[in-house]
């Protein structure tokens, strides 16, 4: 078995490095023709004789080709803004466009073969590494020292695995161009499911569901015999793979808008922007049930279903970004920050950006249904320092990239708006709730341990104290490693749901009365 595993490693990281080293081989040449047929009509002409010192010339890397790219575009712009011509300013950023239309390379050619050496040799590799696992062993968690790993507890591996997660989230995020190959790899694909070239984000979606479903498989041999943990696992696996991947694919191979119907505002931050507003409406009867369905969720659905079943119906069931953080963030799950400090930083800046998005979505419908006679366009500079701040910068780079740093819930924790809304709902008026039997408690601290969300479990189990925390996603993992049987996930009545007992912050006593 080891040497089964040690051969997965070896095939893994050999995906990896293949995978990192695709986006700089090929070359690329422009010519006009595809300036014209890859920019908009108002800025074709404009293109066309920005770029025409690239004409005819091949670029040995698209470092060179990007280069020689921002420097003609930024010094047209330039001249632009400095003689305050902002009407002549091209706003667009065409980089990745042409970029993708300028390649000649060997991916275009081979794009299955590319996709072997690295999505499926990546995926064979984790799951020879993954299968042997807890092979024997007596169904339960096994504590096979998680603290003396390099890759679990902040070691070198950890820290390269962070700092690799990082560079290709913001390289994703803002320079797209340098993936024009992965991109170009994974375009049999997309035309296959949606009938269109794929993008940046389809290429994202891809290894998303991909890391989901793979390390859902190691989630099915550690939580074997633990029916929920199973179910759970399943759930989120099937979402994904369903509602967020496919579905919003194929709704493309019919002309209707991109839409993820499991995605909920505030998370879906973007839902009631004008272009998606004005998408849905187009659309017949499907847009219409769409919008009324993403309204019916945030109404109805999210209070209703909390109310009775607390966040974890979404958070650990439904939710893509629970999805990943349950199965490949589930080895850094024990990270998470325990400390009165990250639980006082938590509060205040996951309820602010809950507060930033009700107010930015607030002034952008406003504007919407007064034809933008309020404010002019000037919504979309708010909304591009929420798209940067809080859905690339936060729940991409940070949420994602501090897997191996600050556990797998950083996003949850400190930043879902969606996440904050659900748990405002369980805090103050839900069924759900972890209870406890602090006579059996033995304080071993697994449950503390394992989890992801900050929570010192074993203070409340302790004291045989309900768990009644806004930030608790539900996931039940503190159940599942505790040796005694002294929590359950409950949905009961509210009565007695909220000790009348004393909780100590600090210096000062407080009484949570029913």
């Amino acid at each position: 078995m080891k040497a089964l595993q040690k051969l997965g490693i070896a095939l893994f990281c050999l995906a990896l490095a293949f995978f990192s080293f695709l986006p700089f081989i090929g070359q690329y040449t422009l010519t006009a023709e595809l300036v014209k047929s890859n920019v908009k009509d108002i800025h074709q002409e404009q293109m066309v004789e920005i770029l025409e010192p690239m004409y005819g010339e091949t670029y040995a890397s698209n470092f060179a080709f990007i280069a020689d790219f921002n420097s003609y575009f930024n010094t047209y712009n330039d001249a632009l803004k400095a003689n305050q011509e902002w009407d002549a300013v091209i706003w667009d950023n065409y980089a990745y466009a042409l970029t993708k239309a300028a390649a000649e390379s060997p991916v275009i050619d081979q794009p299955w073969l590319h996709i072997g050496i690295t999505l499926i040799l990546g995926s064979l590799g984790a799951l020879l590494y993954i299968l042997p696992l807890y092979k024997g062993k007596l169904p339960g968690i096994k504590h096979d020292g998680i603290y003396f790993s390099s890759m679990k507890s902040r070691g070198l591996l950890g820290i390269f695995t962070g700092t690799w997660l990082i560079l290709f989230y913001v390289i994703l995020y803002w320079y797209p161009e340098y993936l024009t190959n992965l991109v170009l790899m994974v375009d049999p694909i997309s035309m296959a499911i949606s009938g269109n070239p794929a993008s940046q984000w389809f290429l994202y979606g891809l290894i998303y569901t991909l890391a989901i479903l793979v390390m859902g498989v190691r989630m099915f041999k550690k939580y074997k015999g633990n029916p929920y943990q199973l179910l759970r696992t399943a759930s989120v696996m099937f979402f994904q793979l369903a509602f967020a991947f496919l579905l919003p694919e194929i709704l493309m191979l019919f002309n209707m808008p991109w839409h993820d119907f499991k995605n909920i505002w505030p998370l879906d931050y973007s839902f009631f922007y004008d272009y998606r507003l004005d998408g849905m409406i187009s659309s017949g009867a499907l847009g219409m049930f769409m919008l009324i369905w993403g309204i019916i969720l945030i109404v109805i659905a999210v209070p209703l279903l909390t109310y009775f079943y607390g966040k974890r119906w979404y958070c650990s069931w439904v939710c893509g970004c629970g999805g990943l953080a349950e199965t490949l963030g589930d080895p850094y799950r024990q990270l998470s920050d325990k400390s009165l400090k990250a639980w006082k930083v938590e509060r205040y800046l996951i309820h602010g950006v809950l507060v930033f998005a009700v107010v930015m979505t607030g002034i952008t419908l406003t504007n919407y249904f007064m034809e933008f006679e309020l404010l002019g366009q000037a919504t979309n500079q708010l909304h591009s320092i929420y798209g940067f701040a809080i859905g690339s910068a936060f729940a991409g780079v940070i949420g994602t990239g501090f897997y191996p740093l600050m556990g797998n819930r950083v996003w949850c924790r400190f930043g879902c708006p969606l996440a904050a809304y659900l748990g405002l709902v369980q805090r103050f008026k839900s069924r759900f709730r972890i209870t406890t039997n602090g006579g059996q408690c033995i304080s071993c601290g697994n449950c503390s341990t394992y989890c992801e969300m900050g929570i010192d479990v074993r203070w409340y189990a302790q004291r045989g104290q309900n768990i009644v925390r806004s930030s608790c996603v539900g996931c039940g993992v503190c159940a599942s490693v505790c040796p005694r049987g002294v929590l359950k996930l409950e949905n009961g009545e509210e009565e007695g749901r909220i000790n009348d007992l004393p909780i100590i912050i600090g210096n000062k006593s407080i009484t949570i009365k029913n």
